[in-house]
Order: C-alpha cells, then structure tokens, then sequence
C-alpha cells in the first residue's frame, strides 16, 4: 500500500529541516500548508511538486547522508571528538594545521565516524584518503567580558552613524563624526559604543537607506567616508567650490532629517573627484593596489556588481540583477569580464572606496581604544541581504531564491513582517564549506571590539515567506546551529571580539539557554522585561547571560514611551490593537514602571509620578535602574542618554507615514552629552555600573 503523498512531503520537510509543526508568539500550535512546504522545499533545491518529485528530492538527501560525497566543512569543540558519517570502507586521515604541521594521522575503520579533535582552537585540514575538508574547531565559548582585562561591569552607548553630526558633514554623518562620538562617550566613562549596520548600500539608488536591508554584508557603506580624511580639507573645499555645492552642502547639514538621495550625491561627486586626483599618487595607488589584491575575488565581485548596477540603471533597468540581461547575471561570465575591462574606472573606484571605508573604520576603533574603551565599536550583523544586490548576485550558490526573510505575528507586529530580504541556504552553506558565513563574520569583526548578530534566532531557524505570499503565509526553515555557533565562537576568539545576539520576539524555550552556553550574550530590553501580572521586574532579577538596554532602534524611546509619542505613531500608522484602549493602559504602565523604579532606589516618591511631559527625571531613573542589572554589559541608545522622544525606525510604515532612519542628532558630536540630562545619565549609569 502506498503511504499518502502528504505523509511522504511532510516526511521530505522534516528530513530537509522544514517545520511542519510549529508554535506561535502565545504558544499555540500551528501546521506548514502542504503548498507553501512545496515552494520553500523547491527554494532549498528539492522539488517536491509531484509524487516522483518528492521521491528524488527524498533519495538525494539520503545520498547525502550517507556520506557518498564528504562535507567541505565539519566543525568540533576543542578536544573533543570530530563527527562524520560512517563509510562502508576503511579510510586513512590526517589533520594538518594552518602551519602545515600534521598533528595526527592513522586509519578510520569502516563504520567508524569519530576521530579526536585537537585541542587547540583553529581551522585545520582534515584528509579522508584523498578528499580535502576543513576543520573547524571551536573553544567551549565564545570571547566574553570576563576575557577582556580591566573590564568590570562596563558599560556603552548606541548610536546610528548616519545620524551624527560635525560641522560641515554635508547632511550625513561618517566615520569622522563616529571617532568624535567614540571619544566623547569615552569620556563619560562608556567602554563600548554599539552601531547599526556599516553594510554595503546600493551606490546608484540612494534612496535604499536602511541599514538592515544592504546589499553586501562582506563589505561596508562608502557613504561613511569622510573625503577629508583621505585628501584634507583643502582638497575639498576646492572640490566643492568646482562643482558649486558650498550652498547645497549648508543646507543639508541643517536638515533635521536626513535627505539621502541629495546628501549621497553630493558625497559621492566630492569622493569621484579625490579618487581622480589621489590616482596620480603612485604612492597612495601602491597601496591602494596591495588592498585590491588581498581582498581577491570577493572585492572585485562586488565593485564589478556597483557599476552593472549603476550602468544599468542609468539606462532604465533599475533594481536588483534578476532583471538584467541573462549574461550579466552570472559573475563569472565573459560579458561580465568585459563590461570590467571596458569601465575598469568604474570598478576601480568602487573597490577604491571600499579600502578608504576599511580605514575609516579602523581609525574609529582605534580612537576607541585610544580614548580608553575596553570593547570600543561593537558593530552590526543584519539578518539578509537584499535579494538584487551584490552579495546575491555575487555568490548565488550560498543564497535562498525565492524566498523572504521575516517573522511571523508576535508582540512586535501582529500582523507577521516580510523583510524582503535574503540569506545563507541551508545547504547552500554546507556545499560552500560555509565560507560566506565565515567570510560575513571576519567582516563584522575585522574593525571591532563586538558584534551583534541581527536576529540571532537564524542561527537556528528563520521564517521564511515565498515570494507574492502574505508574511502569515511563511514556513521556518531550520539552520545547523551546533555549527554556527562553533565557527561563532572560534571567529569571536580569533578577533577578540565580545558577541551579543539580538534574541527578542518569538524565541524557542531552549534557544537561550543554547546561546548563552556557546558565550553568546542575549538582550533584554526594559519594555519587556515584566512579571506575570503585567508589572516591571525588578533589576536583580534580570538575566546574567544577557546583555541589558533601556531600548533599542526599534522600539520607543523611554521619553517617547513615558509622554506616550510611541502610542501617536502605532495609532497613526495603524499598528494599534483597535480592541485595546492604549491611552489608559499605558497609564497603567506609567504608574507601574515608576513603582519598579522607586523599589529598586532609581526614583523616589512613589505616589507622585511624574507628569507625560516631565521626561527627565523617567529617563534618569531608567537608566539606573537598567544599569543595576548583573547584565555583564549594559547599552544605552543615545536617544535614552538624551531624553529624545523619537524612535530610528518603527518596523513596518514606509519612510512616506514615519521617517525611518533619517533622524540626525539635535547638537554636533563633540557637544552631544554637555547637556544636563546627559550629563545626569551618564553619572548615574557609571557610578552605578561602577560601585564596589
């Protein structure tokens, strides 16, 4: 008897990590339709449209663990064991070292799948007869604050780079105003400043801004550069005097929101010029030509992607390389070779800008480190990429076609969200050897003392919605996390470098429990740190594996919470529960939020909180009360060390209803925290964080 084509697919998406079975943000069960298992299924390269094709799909994966064809990569902890699949035939190994020193050798028996790890972290080469693989093998945890000498109990600031500003910045922050926002909270006692994502954008369409939906995660933003800092200010000025934009340069830098399309041409006409003119320096082109030759394929792939974007889209073919003609869509092509040689100019600047950008930010970390930070920047790890762009086009192998990165209905968005954006394949990542995934980690740590890994969750699964579908209409798909997490943990030593994963939303009950064993810090955030009753925790209570924070970029602001401003956006924009009175609820909160505060000695007065529009008493208290948490690290967003009521971004409203990623900061850099609600926050997180 035949067993039924539903019970043969749900067995397919099991075996190919797809939930059929899954439970929601209040815990309720929930089923994967049998047409949206096909769609996500035929995405991770199994088909599963008809019976035969489930049955091919079913025999290939079978093929694969059996082991008939070796991995490329397999991960183990230090000293401990390596796992493989058992072979039918006897095999000879040998594991080499990075030094080319072989550590061991000798003969795998048939049916025998483990081997003894080495005991010292690192990336080795393992043989199996005359099959290559990488070893990768990890320390128990990941680098923390307890490895870093000197840290006790620090503490550091949030800020978006895009919204600092220094005199004559042109309308945008960039590195330069960084360093200065480095030092300044240096000075205040910080030992870390955290950043939104420094990915790579799209060149020729400023207008795609955010820093969470990038074109490559493998490179940055070039828009950060400062030209000065590359060519001086002399230089400049003459530039912008050529071009006459002394008047279009004034009036964006006193903007209170950032105009990107404006603010990113005139940038780009200035930095267009200095690479003309530096391109006669046969010194500077030297060194210019050594950093094009250490970054390889990798760069010259993406420089190569910016001007086909840019070409393309000059002439009426905008978006992403799916709607380029077909030679162009393979980057290995001869049309795409060619189009190099001919606009060699183009691509070079582009790479160009890419090796001023690398120096810009790792002057802002050494400034950092200068300044007498312990961790210095801690930067930003986006959860996907944007489908048409470069790291999609460039390494199409490793990347999900077809499908969107999002988050189903939960306490954030009752409506489920679709990022629009890509990622790593599931097996995509195992036939690569998970090289873009390493690759992505090294760029994140190459300038820093942190990362933050955008919705850690992917390490472990992600929602993931077919193209045309409605965000409800997803599936999870489910990620090697035992991997992931060693090659996090192994990259996280070999850079120094703390980790702290972005956990909120609908999170497995294990999930934290798995992260905060590999060394990898959580976040709490104020808002939802509450007990069963609807009430505010008290500090002690918070976790010790967690990194804690009065907000983040995606939530309200403790003034914009307090006055209520967060509750205005959500009815504006249609994100309010229409069966909720959040007026008077929020009320309600106000009153606990000031009892949670008073208990724990962060505010007094308990019967007489403070009114909507008094911020700054609640912002003060906030802030001690966060930083009386045994969070090994505590992160203010510098919108809390202000008192700001704004919020960067609201998930979910186009930059048409909410101006999302386009505040700039009331005062210059060098002067943000001279204000006196600065300065009291600032005073009561340090001698908080810092008391015996």
């Amino acid at each position: 008897m035949n067993v039924p084509l539903d019970d043969r697919l749900a067995l397919l998406a099991d075996q190919a990590g797809v939930d059929v079975h899954w439970r929601d943000a209040l815990d309720r069960p929930q089923s994967t339709p049998a047409s949206t298992l096909r769609i996500v299924l035929r995405a991770l390269g199994l088909p599963a449209d008809s019976a035969d094709d489930v049955e091919a799909s079913l025999r290939m994966l079978d093929d694969e663990r059996q082991g008939r064809r070796p991995p490329r990569l397999v991960t183990a902890d230090a000293g401990g064991g390596i796992e493989l699949v058992p072979a039918q035939r006897g095999r000879r190994w040998k594991i080499v070292g990075e030094d080319e020193r072989v550590l061991g050798d000798g003969e795998l028996p048939s049916g025998v799948s483990t081997l003894p790890a080495p005991a010292q972290p690192g990336y080795y080469t393992l043989w199996l007869d005359d099959d290559e693989v990488t070893l990768a093998v990890a320390p128990p945890r990941a680098f923390g604050i307890g490895d870093i000498q000197g840290a006790h109990r620090p503490w550091g600031m949030a800020v978006q780079v895009s919204g600092l500003r220094r005199p004559g910045d042109g309308g945008i922050g960039d590195f330069t105003a960084l360093e200065l926002g480095a030092r300044a909270a240096a000075e205040k006692g910080a030992d870390a400043l955290a950043i939104s994502p420094v990915h790579a954008l799209f060149a020729a369409a400023p207008e795609r801004y955010s820093p969470y939906a990038p074109s490559s995660r493998l490179f940055l933003n070039g828009l950060y550069i400062d030209p000065a800092h590359t060519s001086g200010e002399k230089s400049v000025r003459a530039v912008i005097d050529t071009y006459n934009l002394r008047q279009e340069l004034a009036d964006l830098e006193w903007l209170d929101l950032i105009d990107w399309p404006r603010a990113a041409r005139a940038r780009m006409t200035i930095l267009r010029s200095v690479y003309e003119w530096q391109s006669v320096d046969s010194a500077h082109a030297e060194r210019f030509a050594a950093f094009r030759r250490d970054q390889g394929v990798p760069l010259e792939r993406h420089a190569r992607f910016e001007a086909l974007h840019a070409d393309f889209t000059a002439h009426g073919r905008p978006g992403g390389w799916q709607g380029w003609p077909a030679a162009f869509r393979d980057p290995s092509s001869p049309e795409v070779a060619a189009f190099a040689r001919e606009h060699s100019r183009e691509v070079a600047f582009h790479a160009w800008l890419q090796w001023l950008a690398a120096r810009g930010l790792c002057g802002v970390q050494k400034a950092a480190r200068d300044a007498g930070m312990k961790i210095g920047l801690v930067t930003d790890l986006a959860v996907g990429a944007d489908a048409g762009g470069s790291q999609a086009w460039a390494h199409q192998s490793e990347m999900l076609h077809g499908l969107g990165v999002g988050a189903p209905p939960d306490a954030l968005n009752r409506l489920g969200q679709d990022w629009g954006l890509t990622t790593f394949s599931p097996r995509g990542l195992r036939e690569s050897g998970f090289k873009g995934f390493i690759g992505m980690l090294r760029a994140a740590l190459a300038h820093s003392g942190g990362v933050r890994i955008d919705h850690i969750l992917s390490l472990k699964r992600l929602w993931m919605v077919p193209h045309g579908a409605q965000p409800t209409e997803g599936a999870y798909v489910r990620y090697p996390l035992t991997d992931l997490l060693r090659l996090v943990a192994l990259e996280s030593h070999r850079h120094r470098a703390i980790v702290i994963g972005e956990d909120l939303g609908t999170v497995p009950s294990d999930f934290r429990r798995s992260i905060a064993d590999a060394g990898v810090l959580g976040i709490r955030v104020l808002w939802f740190e509450r007990a069963q009753d609807g009430g505010f925790i008290a500090p002690g209570d918070w976790s010790h594996n967690a990194m804690a924070t009065t907000s983040t970029h995606d939530v309200s602001t403790v003034a914009g919470w307090w006055s209520g401003r967060d509750v205005e956006w959500r009815k504006r924009t249609g994100l309010d529960d229409p069966e909720v009175d959040e007026v008077a609820q929020r009320d309600l909160e106000r009153r606990r939020l000031w009892s949670a505060m008073c208990a724990s000695n962060s505010a007094w007065n308990e019967d007489s909180p403070p009114a909507p529009d008094d911020i700054s008493p609640v912002v003060v208290a906030a802030a001690k009360h966060v930083a009386q948490t045994p969070a090994p690290l505590a992160i203010f967003p510098v919108e809390d060390v202000l008192g700001l009521h704004e919020q960067p971004n609201l998930p979910g409203p186009t930059d048409a209803v909410h101006p999302n990623w386009r505040r700039r900061m009331p005062d210059t850099t060098s002067r943000l925290f001279d204000g006196k609600i600065a300065h009291a926050v600032c005073a009561a997180i340090d001698q908080t964080r810092n008391r015996t």
